[in-house]
């Protein structure tokens, strides 16, 4: 009778020697290290840059908006804590400024995104020249947002103005206006520019999400009798809900950040009423250096741009980012 081998390898339920796990080799430690090392050595350079050119800038425009100061004279000494939000937040400028973006962004969602939407619907469709028309709707998006303000204010300068001058020459000189001059339609021309600025850029994302879309699925909507609306209805709305939900982030998110534009084209003028919050800011924190005050405006467009990023990204867009997640963690 033979005595039992004795050993120190522990044995699964089977009787049969367990493997070491991989992870706990000095081998897979070392290329788990390295990897590391890899990972931090490349992330390295855009974290610096991330911290100083956006959570240093953020953390200083804190600090400073608890401060009344005009920019001189060193560091800020004169502590008065949340006097300038106090003041922001009675400011009818500052009010109007949420009222007028409240204002672009449904202006936005409601005509210029449909706009965009329906263009890129038309230019999927096989036509002769279908490329040029795309790249002429995509054009004025290439074009500065200076560029586009001074183009515009010639457009629409009262007296030589294009604008007026082609409703005279059809007999509607009762329409003729001081387009951005007039604070009953200086918003309204504000919008048409910047509608005419960014619908093809709106339009471009559009196209690449139907062209996303499988020819099949609108072919076999056909067979069963779908009309072409049905179709659009039914299969190319829905598949075009991701793109749908970036477009309407990307235009709030611009909306409430609008600067350049309309400082180019009117300055927040006539008597405010086409400022913004990035023009107020602008205004208080370097036409009159009144630093503090500006800071707390920049605080307060950081917040809302962060909330409602957070709270669309959670709430909207949901599905979109469990589903990358999941096709991420499948490829793996």
């Amino acid at each position: 009778m033979t005595r039992p081998v004795l050993t120190d390898r522990p044995k699964t339920a089977a009787g049969l020697p367990r493997r070491a796990s991989p992870g706990s080799t000095p081998s897979s430690r070392r290329r788990r290290f390295r990897g590391l090392a890899t990972i931090t050595l490349f992330l390295l350079p855009a974290l610096v840059l991330f911290l100083l050119l956006v959570l240093a800038p953020i953390a200083v425009a804190a600090y400073t908006s608890l401060f009344k100061w005009n920019g001189l004279g060193g560091l800020p000494e004169n502590w008065i804590g949340l006097d300038n939000y106090t003041r922001m937040f009675a400011d009818e400028v500052f009010l109007g400024d949420l009222r007028r973006g409240a204002l672009l962004i449904i202006l936005s969602l409601v005509i210029q995104l449909p706009l965009s939407l329906a263009i890129a619907m038309l230019l999927n469709q096989k036509m002769r020249g279908r490329a040029f028309y795309r790249l002429l709707f995509f054009a004025p998006y290439v074009l500065s947002e200076v560029i586009t303000g001074v183009l515009f204010t010639m457009i629409l300068s009262p007296e030589t103005g294009l604008a007026n001058q082609i409703l005279g020459a059809v007999g509607l000189e009762s329409l003729q206006s001081s387009w951005l001059a007039e604070p009953s339609t200086v918003m309204m021309s504000l919008f048409v520019v910047m509608t005419w600025k960014y619908f093809g850029f709106h339009m471009i994302l559009y196209l690449a999400g139907r062209q996303g879309i499988p020819k099949e699925l609108g072919e076999a909507a056909a067979i069963d009798g779908a009309t072409p609306w049905k179709q659009f209805r039914y299969v190319t709305l829905p598949l075009l809900g991701p793109t749908i939900r970036i477009s309407v982030f990307l235009s709030i998110i611009g909306a409430i950040q609008l600067f350049d534009l309309v400082w180019v084209l009117t300055a927040g003028g006539p008597i405010h009423s086409s400022e913004t919050m990035a023009v107020t800011m602008f205004q208080f924190g370097f036409k009159r250096s009144q630093i503090g005050y500006g800071s707390a405006i920049s605080v307060v467009m950081f917040l809302i741009s962060l909330v409602f990023a957070l709270g669309y990204q959670r709430f909207v867009m949901r599905r979109d980012t469990q589903g990358a997640i999941t096709t991420m963690g499948d490829q793996r």
